[in-house]
């Protein structure tokens, strides 16, 4: 019988054809030995991204290809490959190639270790070395500063699609649109933990960025608003207990 999936990596892809062949190989050389599934997820691409994806199927068994009959958006693309997800475990990266999947193992093991708070529910990394231009990572610190001061969720970049959590936990979050740059303050709300390690940053192999600066910017406003709102209706228990 087929071994048990332990880890599911989620890849959303939009238009980036000439980048997730190579990613999906990656993938597969950093997970190695490893019980996993790779789940990317098309999100109504106009380019040759998808015929790309159910290529590279017969090269990478561990390779599920999921595709949107209309295009929804990054979170949306998160939660579709979650909510198909086998594993206990969930590994997101980003479609564009920028995030090495070499650094996948250290936030997986960070956040299964033995020692590991009771209460550690993701891992997220940190680019160390961003390979951007100076106009976006200046963009990018501006809003990691205003967000962190705001909702206090520790989280130095959140940006940074290289993230390890339990799928459980995710699943217990609020959704909206462009959630997965709030995941850290969503897992604090629920009363959960996070910790960061410093992971590596490419430059873009092919295609191009869906985001602006300044579209970036008003869509993290009023995402900011919704966040501090959620934030004070939030009631937690301190955990349940049966008796």
């Amino acid at each position: 019988m087929p071994q048990p999936v332990e880890i599911s990596i989620v890849v959303p892809a939009h238009n980036e054809a000439g980048n997730v062949t190579e990613l999906a190989r990656e993938i597969a050389t950093a997970l190695d030995g490893r019980a996993y599934e790779m789940i990317f997820v098309d999100d109504r691409s106009s380019d040759t991204t998808l015929a790309e994806l159910q290529a590279a199927k017969a090269e990478f068994p561990a390779l599920r290809v999921l595709s949107h009959r209309q295009n929804a958006g990054q979170s949306r693309s998160v939660r579709t490959g979650i909510l198909h997800a086998r594993g206990r475990v969930i590994g997101t990266l980003d479609g564009d190639g920028q995030n090495p999947p070499a650094d996948l193992p250290l936030l997986i093991d960070a956040l299964t270790r033995p020692d590991a708070p009771e209460d550690l529910k993701l891992v997220g990394g940190r680019r160390a070395k961003r390979q951007d231009s100076a106009w976006k990572k200046l963009a990018s610190r501006i809003g990691n500063g205003v967000r962190k001061s705001l909702l206090n969720d520790d989280a130095d970049d959140t940006g940074c699609g290289l993230k390890a959590f339990y799928r459980d936990a995710y699943l217990l979050l609020p959704f909206f649109d462009h959630q997965h740059r709030f995941l850290p303050a969503l897992m604090k709300r629920e009363g959960f933990s996070c910790e960061f390690r410093d992971v590596s940053h490419r430059p873009r192999g092919a295609g191009q960025s869906k985001y602006t600066n300044f579209g970036r910017l008003f869509a993290s406003l009023a995402d900011m608003i919704g966040m501090i709102w959620l934030n004070g209706r939030a009631r937690n228990p301190g955990g349940t207990d049966e008796v």
